[in-house]
């Protein structure tokens, strides 16, 4: 009886705004990881919702990159529908040495001056907001262009935003992470099926 009061007052202490960030987000990164388009809709709608969500707790890289994901949900939107004629999906892509380079020079040059800002800020957890916001701006880019590694740094980053939205009391959203990390392997697979599939119709 215990456990079900307990959850019966975590249940009563949830938010709609976040209950309903939480449903589109999932079924957004399911769409995404089973590669159907409508997964950008619902991306969309998302992020709306998590700007005042992450605003209220003052994660405030998190909320501007909700800003960043909004614009790149519309063009991953348009991408996608931009498929070849010949194609019944955008063909998946996988990431170059250089695309690596750049982006790991890019993280850490974000994460310093982003964390360097808002260190002077009420912000929480200024430095590994920052590593967690610049690998995700990292990763949305190769999901819009359909890159399959997209789906690893998505797994790794998810990891630890669960740690982080925990200690913020995000309890909903730190459940709705790890399950995306689950989904984001589901994605990399699916997506490394599809890949070895275009290679065997090029041969």
């Amino acid at each position: 009886m215990q456990i079900i009061h307990a959850l019966q007052y975590w249940w009563l202490h949830q938010t709609w705004l976040e209950i309903i960030g939480v449903i589109t987000g999932l079924l957004c990164v399911y769409l995404a990881a089973v590669n159907n388009i409508w997964n950008w809709p619902l991306a969309i709608v998302s992020v709306g919702i998590y700007i005042f969500i992450f605003f209220d707790a003052r994660l405030f890289a998190d909320m501007g990159l909700q800003f960043y994901f909004l614009g790149m949900n519309i063009y991953g939107w348009y991408y996608w529908s931009r498929k070849p004629a010949t194609e019944k999906k955008t063909p998946v892509m996988r990431i170059t040495t250089r695309e690596v380079l750049l982006s790991v020079i890019a993280i850490i040059i974000f994460t310093f001056i982003l964390g360097s800002v808002l260190k002077y800020t009420p912000a929480s957890y200024p430095y590994i907001d920052s590593f967690c916001t610049a690998c995700s701006l990292v990763a949305q880019v190769f999901l819009a262009r359909k890159v399959l590694e997209n789906w690893l740094i998505w797994v790794f980053v998810d990891i630890i935003y669960v740690g982080v939205y925990l200690f913020k009391g995000l309890d909903l959203t730190a459940v709705m992470y790890a399950i995306y990390v689950g989904i984001a392997l589901l994605g990399y697979i699916d997506w490394k099926k599809d890949y070895k599939k275009q290679l065997s119709q090029v041969v």
